[in-house]
């Protein structure tokens, strides 16, 4: 049976070959994703859907659109400071985006949090 090519190591600037299909060498095994003891509780469920209607109906405006003088229904409850980043899932922190805002915010987001993950890598 054919055995699939050796491949460098998915380390960042590692360039070992593996051999075993697993993309790490022993030297970097893969670290295995566990929520943080510390990540704030989620709200979820018919109270999400309440703290967003009311949300909504408070503001149905978008506010980044606000900001720069569009006039555009919110659709997403988003957090003004995301909860990965030390936000709290409170009413004063929470906005209605439209969702192209919203992407261009949760992309931002999304590559910051790919700079920090990234940013921890470092030899020994």
């Amino acid at each position: 049976m054919p055995v699939a090519a050796p491949r460098p190591c998915t380390h960042p600037g590692c360039g070992v070959l593996v051999r075993d299909g697993t993309g790490r060498c022993a030297k970097h095994p893969a670290v295995s994703w566990a929520k943080k003891p510390t990540a704030a509780k989620r709200v979820t469920g018919r109270k999400l859907q309440r703290l967003r209607a009311e949300l909504f109906a408070r503001n149905p405006l978008c506010a980044e659109c606000q900001r720069q003088g569009r006039v555009t229904l919110a659709t997403q409850r988003d957090h003004i400071v995301p909860l990965e980043e030390g936000g709290q899932d409170v009413e004063a922190n929470v906005q209605g985006l439209c969702a192209p805002c919203h992407d261009v915010k949760s992309a931002a987001e999304r590559a910051r949090g790919v700079r920090r993950a990234w940013g921890r890598y470092r030899e020994p």
